[in-house]
């Protein structure tokens, strides 16, 4: 039997996965093609809380690959998920206006302001941020308010190899007059795959997370207890994943490798 003859759903990451900034990684479409011909699934995994999902959906259409706003899974979701889940209603939130208005249509009330009852404090990627935010923010925690981080990422890629501060800045700056360290939800940890497993009502063994990064896809496959294939298309090169103490199930040099595994 094949490997991957076992896998119903494909998690994949992205950049470096599946495109590489604005030019897709050779094989991709023919890869998500075959997923689909085959009767399998797959869902985009994005640690971005910043960045509306008709977004993604408008640049996989434009590298031809046809997408829905269903097939993308964010970090965001996951949070929302984790929240209701545990019946949090009331939260003071360090992030975009965008992530207010998802955290708002799901029915958690977001606080502005110190000193009202809440139920956590969760820190995300934040371009609104303001010194006002982290001192209230800071205030609550060391209240003893459980405080929830988005995801770990400590920078944003930006065009010309520069960088911005992401979510893990954010909650070191946090940290660092706090002592308290987050929840952290999105990749690499497991509530990032049980979130999915919910809303898609997946088994765990059939999915396959696939991704560039092994201190976020493939870690977070060993974390939830599934299977991983790291491909070196992107950040990882094989001498890095040589090195590392984290292991994927499988590796490949890219998805186009994998295209006739699937049968």
């Amino acid at each position: 039997m094949n490997d991957l003859d076992d896998i119903k759903v494909f998690l994949l990451d992205m950049d470096g996965t599946i495109y590489l900034g604005n030019t897709l990684i050779d094989g991709a479409k023919e890869f998500l093609e075959k997923i689909k011909k085959t009767g399998r699934s797959y869902i985009f995994l994005t640690n971005n809380t910043s960045k509306d999902k008709n977004l993604y959906v408008e640049k996989l259409n434009k590298l031809g690959i046809s997408s829905e706003k269903s097939e993308i899974y964010s970090s965001s979701d996951a949070t929302i998920a984790y929240l209701n889940d545990k019946n949090i209603r009331k939260v003071f939130l360090v992030g975009n206006t965008s992530l207010e208005n998802e955290f708002k249509n799901s029915g958690i009330e977001v606080v502005k302001e110190y000193g009202k009852e809440i139920d956590a404090v969760v820190s995300s990627f934040d371009t609104e941020l303001t010194y006002e935010k982290l001192q209230i923010a800071c205030d609550y925690i060391m209240d003893g308010i459980l405080y929830i981080s988005t995801h770990p990422d400590l920078v944003c890629p930006l065009e010309g190899g520069r960088v911005m501060p992401d979510s893990g800045a954010i909650s070191n700056l946090i940290y660092s007059v706090t002592k308290k360290q987050p929840l952290v939800i999105g990749k690499p940890e497991k509530t990032m795959i049980k979130g999915v497993q919910k809303k898609y009502g997946f088994d765990k063994d059939s999915l396959l997370m696939v991704g560039d990064r092994l201190y976020t896809d493939v870690a977070m496959g060993e974390k939830a207890g599934i299977k991983s294939a790291l491909v070196l298309s992107g950040e990882t090169t094989l001498e890095d994943y040589e090195k590392s103490e984290i292991k994927a199930t499988f590796v490949y040099n890219s998805v186009k490798d994998m295209i006739n595994l699937i049968n």
